[in-house]
C-alpha cells in the first residue's frame, strides 16, 4: 500500500458551511484527507452531492470516499436542517416533522450503517453533532428537538454495539454565531463569549484522534456554560 493510501481519512457531511466547514477545514490542518458530503455548496476538500436521508446519496458517496482515499476512519454526522422552530405543535406539518427527523436523525444512522465496516476495518471513530435543543428546549421546536435528542441516544447505542473496534461519541452545541451578536449576547454565556464553528472543531479533532481512545458513548455539552446557568424572570 502507498503511503498516500497508509494517510488517515474522513468523511464529515454537511461540511459545505458552518461548523461542517470549520470540522474540514481543521482535520485536513491536522494532516487528514477529507471527504464533504452535502447538498449544496463549494469545498477545497473532495465533494460529493448528498442528501444524507436518502439511502442511495448515502451509499453513494461512502463509495465515492473510499474510492478515492482507500480507507475511511472518521465519519463525522454533522449534516442537519438548522433552525429549531416549526410553529404550535398543532399546526406542524407531518412532511415538516418526518424531513426534519429524516435530515437530522435517520441521516446519521445511514451514515452510519454504510460507513461501518470500512470504520471498524481502521479501528476509527464517529461523531455526532447533536444541540443542547436535545436537552433543554423553548416553546415551537418540538421536531428539531426529538431529532437532536434522538442523535443523543444513537450515539450511545452505536458505541455499545460497535464497541472495542469503532468509537462512538456525540458534540452538543449551545449558540454558535454565523452572524454578528451583541455585547448583550456574549455577556449573558458564563464564558464571556457566543461560540465558534471552531470551538467544535477542535474538539471533533480530539475525538476522532488516537489521544481520545479511551472515551466512547459521551456527550460533550459546548455551550459556554449556558445549561449550568439558572435563569429567573425578573
Amino acid at each position: 500500500m502507498s503511503s498516500e493510501y497508509s494517510k488517515k481519512a474522513a468523511l464529515v457531511t454537511g461540511g459545505a458551511r458552518g461548523i461542517g466547514k470549520a470540522i474540514a477545514a481543521t482535520l485536513a490542518g491536522r494532516g487528514w484527507r477529507v471527504a464533504v458530503a452535502d447538498v449544496q455548496g463549494r469545498s477545497p476538500f473532495l465533494l460529493l452531492p448528498c442528501d444524507v436521508s436518502r439511502e442511495a446519496d448515502v451509499r453513494a458517496a461512502v463509495r465515492k470516499a473510499l474510492g478515492r482515499f482507500g480507507r475511511l476512519d472518521a465519519l463525522v454526522n454533522n449534516a442537519g436542517i438548522a433552525g429549531p422552530g416549526t410553529g404550535p405543535v398543532e399546526k406542524l406539518a407531518l412532511a415538516e416533522w418526518n424531513r426534519r427527523i429524516g435530515v437530522n436523525l435517520t441521516g446519521m444512522f445511514l451514515m452510519a450503517k454504510h460507513a461501518v465496516p470500512h470504520l471498524r476495518a481502521a479501528r476509527g471513530a464517529i461523531v455526532n453533532i447533536a444541540s443542547t435543543r436535545a436537552l433543554q428546549s423553548e416553546p415551537h421546536t418540538e421536531a428539531y428537538a426529538a431529532a437532536k435528542g434522538g442523535v443523543v441516544a444513537l450515539t450511545h447505542a452505536l458505541a455499545m454495539s460497535l464497541g472495542p473496534r469503532v468509537r462512538v461519541n456525540c458534540i452538543s452545541p449551545g449558540w454558535i454565531a454565523h452572524q454578528k451578536v451583541g455585547r448583550k449576547d456574549h455577556a449573558q454565556h458564563p464564558v464571556g463569549r457566543v461560540g465558534r464553528d471552531e470551538d467544535i472543531a477542535e474538539l471533533v479533532a480530539y475525538l476522532v484522534s488516537d489521544a481520545a481512545g479511551f472515551i466512547t458513548g459521551q456527550n460533550f455539552v459546548v455551550d459556554g456554560g449556558m445549561t449550568k446557568k439558572m435563569i429567573y424572570a425578573e
